[in-house]
């Protein structure tokens, strides 16, 4: 006897059209992320750039398209090409958007448009998680990461390299010129004055913009030099300072895989939820100056100051601990760097006895493995993996320091989202 199967026909209509709300699941996160920035976020500074009278076809909402962005960093995609194809294929996405289809350009320039306005979401959902009791501020964990620059450090040139293309590249374009008026002039008498020979050259032209380029980083590394000097005739760029053509703003920053164009990206988490309560990104390769404005971050962003805090060596000075003394926050911040199996950080740098430095050192050294300054890597490191490996955010695809400060905290609101997702379904 042939087994009976259920009919499968490509062809068959629905009899009542579905809803979009059962493309997927209840519990899905689709809808949480969805019914969370319509119900629950104030899009008013979104919102409110539109006007009535605006001509042409009406825009897609805002808070659809804010939600839509939002869902696609939870889901892993930051291309707005990649975002488009996912409005089409995807049911999840059909979900977010009631089955409408905003092409790629569209979802960059809302993004572009709106990225001061999407930057302040991080706070509105943090608050989200505060209510929800994901933020205790017992403990604070703080930690920076190199992430990619939209730009080629091969694309960057010292100030040294500077100096000596200059007049290169300047002599170089000077006799091409030359070169061009010539042929000009002998082409007018070969075929005529009434025709055009006043075009140059496409190579002639890319390399005066080369050099216009050049001029233009040599001048900012200049610039730099002279407000960075104290009173007195300002001292030129150091030699090996360097500027990238792309990305000006990014730098060459060493990571775990070699020297890399990229931007420093700092995070403050609460140890007890991962919840990420403040954030920071900055174009300085070290980590010291960025604790003052994380500890600033957390309380603007909260209402209040964390009891506690651990960071690793490259927060420590004693400008950081007198910051953390003077905010009354206990913290535990390592002098050196701890070597593996050791339960407390090494100092290999004499410090002064009773110094702040000093201090720390004992602190560190008295509790053992019981010292508050485990929990860093259990709290903070984490969540970059989980950013970076998980989500596989590891360039930037906006360019310039505001840009990116946008973007990441689009990643950090996304984050923040996933774990009040978590925390609402248990």
């Amino acid at each position: 006897m042939a087994k009976t199967f259920r009919a499968w026909n490509v062809e068959q209509q629905m009899l009542l059209p579905p809803s979009v709300l059962d493309f997927v699941p209840p519990e899905h996160l689709a809808h949480f992320v969805r019914d969370t920035v319509a119900e629950e976020l104030d899009l008013t500074a979104i919102v409110s750039v539109y006007e009535a009278e605006e001509r042409g076809y009406p825009p897609y909402h805002p808070v659809m398209m804010t939600a839509l962005l939002l869902y696609a960093y939870c889901q892993r995609l930051y291309s707005s090409r990649r975002i488009a194809r996912a409005c089409e294929e995807r049911v999840d996405f059909m979900a977010v958007t009631a089955l409408q289809r905003p092409d790629f350009r569209t979802i960059a320039t809302f993004r572009r448009r709106h990225l001061p306005a999407l930057r302040g979401l991080f706070q509105q959902v943090l608050g989200l998680c505060r209510r929800a009791g994901l933020v205790r501020l017992g403990h604070v964990a703080l930690d920076g990461t190199k992430i990619r620059a939209n730009a080629s450090k091969h694309k960057a040139m010292s100030y040294q390299r500077m100096q000596q293309a200059e007049p290169e590249l300047a002599a170089e374009v000077g006799r091409w010129l030359a070169e061009a008026e010539a042929t000009d002039r002998r082409e007018d008498t070969e075929h005529g004055a009434d025709q055009r020979g006043d075009t140059l050259p496409a190579w002639v032209a890319n390399k005066q913009e080369r050099l216009a380029k050049i001029r233009a980083a040599k001048a900012a590394l200049e610039a730099e030099a002279r407000a960075a000097a104290p009173a007195g005739p300002p001292p030129p760029p150091a030699p090996t300072a360097q500027r990238n053509f792309t990305d000006p703003e990014s730098r060459i920053m060493k990571g775990p895989d070699g020297f890399l164009q990229a931007y420093n990206a700092q995070i403050a988490v609460d140890a007890g939820s991962q919840v990420i309560v403040a954030q920071h990104v900055t174009a300085a390769a070290t980590d010291v100056q960025a604790l003052p404005v994380l500890l600033a971050e957390i309380k603007a962003n909260t209402g209040r100051q964390a009891q506690e805090l651990s960071a690793d060596a490259g927060y420590c000075s004693t400008a950081n601990l007198r910051a953390v003394r003077r905010r009354h926050i206990r913290g535990y911040i390592a002098v050196g760097r701890q070597r593996h199996g050791q339960s407390a950080p090494e100092a290999p740098r004499r410090v002064p006895g009773g110094s702040l430095l000093a201090a720390m050192r004992t602190r560190l050294k008295r509790a053992g493995h019981r010292s508050r300054y485990r929990l860093r890597k259990i709290t903070v490191e984490p969540v970059f993996g989980q950013i970076k490996g998980a989500r596989e955010f590891r360039q930037f695809l906006l360019r310039g320091l505001a840009k990116v400060g946008g973007e990441f905290s689009l990643v950090a609101t996304a984050h923040n989202l996933l774990k009040l997702a978590a925390a609402r379904a248990c």
